[in-house]
């Protein structure tokens, strides 16, 4: 059961991200983050009331807001990062750290021992990394003299909210109910909302686009909802490695739709992501 909700919100969170990566090619990716968020709170709020489940505690909203300072963070700098990069490299990039991160805090603060392969996972990341963040020089060989991808500075950004977006949501209590996954939304867009002032984003787009933007953050709301649903039905670790496999859908549709081209540092450096992810799975 865990592992079938984990995998629907990894289905949810691939078809989000995806449909405002598109958008984020047409409008500033701070501004379609902000009505993304908007649209999720809308569908929260509604959510939690219909569910009739208990109030939750204290921590259960602290570590709501955390998460949602988390998704804050994770996505305004992804649909930043797919404005700038190619989608089949910034969400793979976008995603290490919401694998990783969980599982280094599990050990240091939460007694966690991690299997030895988990470990490998966390090592293959680096080179993940660096191959994938490998651009060729304009004016220069496809395969020589590699420059940062553009995207990925924005995109390790956003791995770091995701990875606080999982881990936090993790922590709230089965009796917490879906009051602080609203209270999770509504940190979001104030996180956003700062972000967009900090850049001079600008607050608007067109009614096409927030429309999109709008279905696409209510999905996304669907997905952290499957995803406590997991983790209350399956160990964090578990829920949080199979939650994190949403990137597979935006990489096979920009690669088949958008036409997306790879060089081979780049290949090598998705080769050795998934190799972590699925690592780092088996612990």
């Amino acid at each position: 059961m865990g592992e079938t909700l984990a995998l629907a919100s990894a289905l949810c969170f691939g078809v989000t991200h995806f449909a405002n990566g598109l958008v984020s090619r047409r409008a500033d990716g701070i501004t379609v983050a902000l009505y993304a968020q908007l649209a999720g709170t809308a569908v929260a709020v509604p959510a939690a009331l219909w569910s009739h489940s208990g109030a939750g505690t204290a921590g259960d909203y602290w570590f709501g807001t955390l998460s949602g300072v988390g998704t804050g963070v994770g996505v305004a700098f992804l649909y930043r990062a797919m404005s700038q990069g190619q989608m089949s490299v910034v969400v793979p990039v976008s995603d290490v750290g919401a694998v990783a991160l969980p599982v280094l805090v599990g050990v240091a603060f939460l007694g966690e021992r991690p299997a030895a392969v988990a470990w490998a996972g966390i090592l293959a990341a680096v080179p993940a990394l660096w191959f994938v963040s490998q651009a060729p020089v304009p004016g220069q060989a496809r395969e020589s003299g590699p420059s940062v991808t553009a995207g990925v500075p924005a995109a390790l950004v956003a791995s770091a909210g995701f990875g606080v977006q999982f881990l936090a949501m993790a922590q709230v209590g089965a009796d917490g109910g879906l009051w602080p996954v609203v209270v999770s939304r509504v940190a979001s867009v104030l996180v956003i909302a700062a972000v967009l002032v900090r850049y001079r984003s600008p607050v608007t787009m067109s009614g096409p686009l927030t429309a999109v933007a709008g279905a696409a953050g209510a999905v996304g709301t669907v997905a952290i909802i499957l995803y406590l649903a997991a983790t209350r039905h399956q160990l964090m670790a578990v829920a949080t490695v199979l939650a994190a496999l949403y990137p597979a859908i935006p990489v096979l549709l920009a690669l088949v739709f958008l036409h997306e081209r790879l060089t081979r540092r780049q290949t090598a450096g998705l080769v050795c992501a998934a190799a972590a992810i699925a690592l780092i799975a088996l612990r």
